[in-house]
């Protein structure tokens, strides 16, 4: 037998018929999806970097409807989170700055991880093609193995404490 008692207490903090909610996790599901996609198509075909002349250019092109995409992830997490029940525990000073915390430790290194890593480092450049020269090993590689994911959890995770 199974106690479903925590999983019923935690879907009443969450209403999943929200459409906010469901915009937001549609969202998250569908940036990355997109661009691994994208980018093991380019690697295949190189069809991207045709149409644009170059794999620098596609890199880049690919990078900005990445980052436009991460707006739209980050506009229906925030508006998914406003209309969400709220913890009554996590509605003080307490909560916000620790939320602050993570979301400050999560930008830098989402932050370091690009300026390591330069845009077509970030955004998929070796499926264009485009190598680094070595292996970043240097902050914030040298603590984590993938500093831009966890960093992007925390920032996520701070918003939500806030």
């Amino acid at each position: 037998q199974v106690d479903v008692t925590a999983m019923a207490r935690l879907f009443s903090y969450v209403d999943v018929t929200d459409s906010g909610f469901i915009a937001a996790v549609l969202s998250i599901a569908f940036n990355p999806l997109f661009w691994n996609v994208v980018a093991r198509w380019e690697h295949k075909t190189r069809a991207l970097s045709r149409v644009f002349g170059s794999p620098h250019a596609a890199c880049y092109c690919l990078g900005a409807v990445i980052l436009m995409l991460n707006c739209v992830r980050s506009h229906c997490f925030t508006e998914a989170m406003k209309s969400q029940p709220k913890l009554e525990g996590l509605d003080c000073h307490w909560a916000y700055y620790l939320g602050l915390a993570i979301l400050a430790v999560g930008t830098l290194f989402v932050i370091s991880s690009f300026l390591a890593l330069g845009f077509t480092g970030t955004f998929l450049g070796d499926y264009f093609g485009i190598l680094m020269e070595a292996k970043v090993t240097s902050f914030p590689f040298s603590v984590l193995d993938n500093p831009m994911y966890w960093g992007s959890t925390a920032v996520y995770l701070g918003w939500s404490f806030m």
